[in-house]
């Protein structure tokens, strides 16, 4: 067991040696923009950015909301549409070069009232001024700059979540519990039902168990979690958001149904058996792990952790002799 533990500390650390790379390469992805009532968002500007490297490029809708954009390496992607007289939307895809990627669906919230947001950049100004403070642990002045938001802008109800988030990380788990539930609330006022909304109804959802993972909590964890799913069960992405919320507050055990259902909804998907290989090595089933973690090499071997799991793969073989 000594023997393993010190493989293990060898192996997590070929992981993080990764460096920065732009990431450019043969991956494409499309997919379609839409209102909340379902209508195209024509003439959206669709921009993709690398979450490991600095590339970085650009799109815009058709008049039925389609976009297209190509030119992507392997990995993880944040794809951002934004267009005046709408709030900007977001998704984080990891994107593959040697297979067919799934099409995307985002929705954009239109503003409200004859006033509405002066411009776009004022908008997206005071939430990137406060996601910023959000990370750099300044929960204060990051709920500051999201109230400021609110403020002028009440109607875009799904600004609360990032209040919400402040909360969360702040500690103060009563209030983000209000605000998450809120949002709900308000999802189910506008639309009826919280499935008409399924990216703000997931993230709340997903904010409530994680909430609950921090109370400890686990029944009520597992209920948001459920219900999350519920909402999207399609949703490769939520299932695997779950399974990296229980994993990440060391609940592995917990963490490796939903990193296989991830796993089943998109079988060409690459990241939940890396992440399922993990996990099954801190476990020490090196049977598992090695199955794995060969998948994830076998359906993306261009990608830029390849090199490093293919150096965990023959470190674990080897440990198996």
């Amino acid at each position: 067991m000594r023997c393993f533990a010190a493989a293990l500390i060898i192996l997590m650390t070929l992981l993080a040696a990764l460096p920065a790379q732009e990431n450019m390469g043969r991956g494409r992805i499309s997919g379609q923009v839409v209102d909340e009532s379902g209508a195209a968002v024509p003439a959206a500007k669709v921009v993709v950015q690398s979450l490991q490297g600095t590339a970085r490029l650009e799109g815009t809708t058709d008049k039925k909301g389609h976009f297209a954009v190509a030119g992507m390496g392997s990995g993880p992607w944040r794809i951002t549409v934004t267009k005046e007289g709408y709030v900007s939307a977001y998704t984080d895809r990891q994107v593959s070069q040697l297979k067919t990627n799934p099409p995307l669906a985002l929705t954009m919230q239109k503003v409200a009232g004859a006033q509405g947001l002066r411009t776009e950049e004022e908008s997206r100004s005071l939430l990137d001024q406060g996601n910023a403070l959000l990370e750099e642990g300044k929960f204060d002045e990051a709920l500051a700059a999201f109230e400021q938001f609110l403020a002028k802008y009440p109607e875009i109800y799904a600004a609360r979540l990032n209040v919400a988030t402040a909360y969360l990380k702040k500690g103060d788990l009563d209030r983000a519990e209000s605000e998450f539930r809120g949002v709900l609330a308000k999802v189910v006022e506008v639309h009826g039902e919280a499935a008409k909304d399924k990216t703000t109804s997931l993230r709340a959802l997903s904010g409530l168990g994680e909430l609950a993972l921090k109370r400890g909590d686990f029944t009520a964890a597992q209920k948001s979690f459920r219900e999350a799913l519920e909402i999207s069960p399609e949703d490769a992405a939520a299932a695997y958001n779950v399974g990296e919320i229980f994993f990440s507050n060391q609940k592995v055990d917990e963490a490796i149904p939903f990193f296989e259902l991830a796993g089943r909804i998109r079988k060409d998907w690459p990241k939940p058996y890396h992440r399922l290989g993990l996990v099954y090595l801190n476990k020490g089933d090196l049977d598992k792990a090695l199955e794995n973690l060969r998948k994830f090499v076998e359906l993306d071997p261009q990608n830029p952790e390849a090199a490093n799991v293919k150096a965990i793969i023959a470190a674990v073989e080897k440990m198996k002799k």
